[in-house]
């Protein structure tokens, strides 16, 4: 996990743009419970995701063009982790298609910055 360290500036950039993001998406809808904890919850959550996609650009094959594997890399983290968490968790909450399918393609496009941005700066594979 040192490659988070090594690249803690793109991470944190991508990680305020997906705060961002969901400022905006969900800017009308009612929030429910203290402001603060709600925004630390997202930061820790937001960062920490991102950091998960970092690793997997890092890893990613150089066999096809840079852009394509970071946004490709996005697009299937999103369609095989978290679209079955959110279709799974919202469905047991009561919530209908549209609100499921407003909250990932909300993660979708949080995911596709983010990737713009690591991809855009730089990231730095660990030494070994």
């Amino acid at each position: 996990m040192i490659y988070i360290l090594q690249n803690l500036v793109p991470i944190l950039v991508a990680t305020l743009a997906g705060l961002a993001i969901g400022a905006v998406w969900y800017r009308d809808q009612p929030r429910r419970g203290g402001s603060v904890g709600l925004l630390v919850a997202a930061f820790v959550a937001e960062f920490w995701l991102c950091a998960i996609l970092a690793g997997a650009l890092i890893l990613a094959p150089a066999q096809a063009d840079r852009w394509t594997m970071s946004l490709g890399s996005a697009v299937v983290i999103w369609i095989g982790f978290v679209v079955p968490a959110l279709v799974v968790t919202l469905r047991l909450r009561g919530v209908r298609a549209g609100g499921i399918a407003g909250d990932c393609g909300h993660w979708l496009v949080v995911m596709l910055v983010q990737a713009a941005i690591l991809q855009g700066i730089g990231l730095v594979a660990p030494v070994g």
